[in-house]
């Protein structure tokens, strides 16, 4: 904790508790380590509804709370049944802890050496690379709060004989063993391998040489996006797309090209996961042989100097402001009724606008409509001065630089 926060402590800490072994340990930690630091701490538990069994976990966690003296919070998410299951609780876990947060700035997460060597199976199973390989952060900035893990060089056998000589309260989730989840299976797994000498500490220590290998790929992208790319403007203001110069894309070294790519389709789409790599891969080969193709809701087409990255149509072609699962809104505007250019649109503007921008690539420009009149699309010049701002996974002045760097 000191080497996370340190040695400037924040007054005030978030902490996510599920009512399992590590976050139950967490907490208690957590709690132990205030009262040296002065630190309050703030517990909220997120309950899926995926198991009736939550709201009993969540009352305990509560319960517990209340015994150490700090307060609680339960929040419930119902699935629509759209996506996939996990990945939309994943997300809908860190939105609604971004609601509840308040002014916290800080909200510990109880990721431990086994979480990073389950993940590390996950993704080698699906042929990641170092992206994928690379363990996760120690503190990660997600929506508008940091996500800290103090416990990442923790193992979950560690907390838990922490809580028993405690005489600490947990609950196991039986889903921790049920074959039908990837991480069970892998949970599984990794009790045969550690008898090989490939253990959670093994595989753990190899993510953390791939998260230093990342950061270096990272830097190198930062740089070849100085070089190669550039955000896309119209008028002089943004479009929501990415360019790459062609002739100096196709002289990088191939993966940057496709870390470029990848961060590319995710800053256009608002989308917060990377695409899969046997989906990318492709898709670059097509870009390099002057074509295209659709991916992560985005287009990519191979014009005659620039490759350009920009939102398909057809995906959330209705709702412009918010994208899929409720994401942040990928535009700010001064005025109401801001939704998609269009082919409606298109039709109604004038051959000087529309001589401005690739027709393909200006359906997806955000414009203000008035019922069925356009009244503005900023980036074609066309209409009164509208004040547009674009926003990349929601914040305001991030650059595409930065989020190479930090994504």
């Amino acid at each position: 904790m000191g080497a996370l926060l340190g040695p400037s402590f924040p007054s005030e800490i978030g902490l996510a508790v599920s009512g399992g072994g590590d976050s139950m340990a967490m907490l208690t930690l957590a709690h132990n380590w205030t009262k040296r630091w002065g630190v309050n701490l703030q517990v909220v538990t997120v309950d899926h509804g995926f198991r009736p069994e939550a709201a009993e976990e969540a009352a305990m966690v509560a319960e517990e709370c209340a015994t150490l003296g700090w307060p609680h919070e339960t929040l419930r998410w119902n699935w629509d049944g759209k996506g996939n299951k996990m990945q939309a609780a994943r997300e809908a876990r860190l939105r609604l802890i971004d609601g509840w947060r308040g002014s916290l700035r800080h909200v510990l997460f109880a990721h431990t050496r086994d979480d990073v060597a389950e993940g590390f199976l996950m993704r080698l199973a699906r042929g990641a690379g170092v992206e994928g390989l690379a363990a996760m952060a120690p503190r990660r900035r997600v929506h508008g709060f940091e996500v800290v893990r103090p416990c990442l060089d923790m193992g979950r056998e560690e907390l838990r004989h922490y809580l028993t000589v405690l005489k600490g309260r947990w609950a196991d989730d039986p889903t921790n063993d049920d074959p039908s989840f990837d991480r069970a299976r892998m949970r599984r797994l990794l009790s045969v391998l550690a008898d090989e000498g490939l253990g959670a500490d093994v595989l753990s220590g190899a993510a953390q040489r791939m998260a230093r290998a990342r950061r270096a790929l990272a830097a190198r992208a930062a740089q070849a996006w100085e070089e190669a790319g550039r955000e896309g403007q119209g008028c002089g203001v943004p479009t929501g797309e990415i360019l790459f110069s062609r002739g100096r894309f196709a002289a990088l070294e191939r993966d940057t090209q496709l870390r470029l790519l990848a961060a590319a389709l995710m800053w256009v789409s608002g989308n917060p996961l990377r695409p899969r790599i046997t989906a990318l891969e492709p898709l670059l080969d097509r870009l390099l042989s002057g074509g295209g193709g659709t991916l992560h809701g985005c287009e990519a087409v191979a014009e005659r100097s620039d490759i350009r990255i920009f939102g398909e149509f057809k995906a959330n072609a209705t709702c412009l402001e918010r994208g899929p699962q409720d994401r942040p809104a990928l535009w700010s505007c001064d005025l109401r009724g801001l939704r998609k250019l269009g082919e409606d649109g298109w039709c109604q503007l004038p051959g000087d606008a529309r001589a401005r921008h690739p027709h393909r690539a200006a359906r997806a420009l955000p414009s203000v409509w008035e019922g069925d009149m356009l009244r503005a699309c900023p980036a074609l010049g066309f209409g009164p001065k509208v004040t547009l701002e674009f926003l990349p996974m929601g914040a305001r002045s991030l650059t595409f630089r930065q989020f190479l760097m930090t994504h």
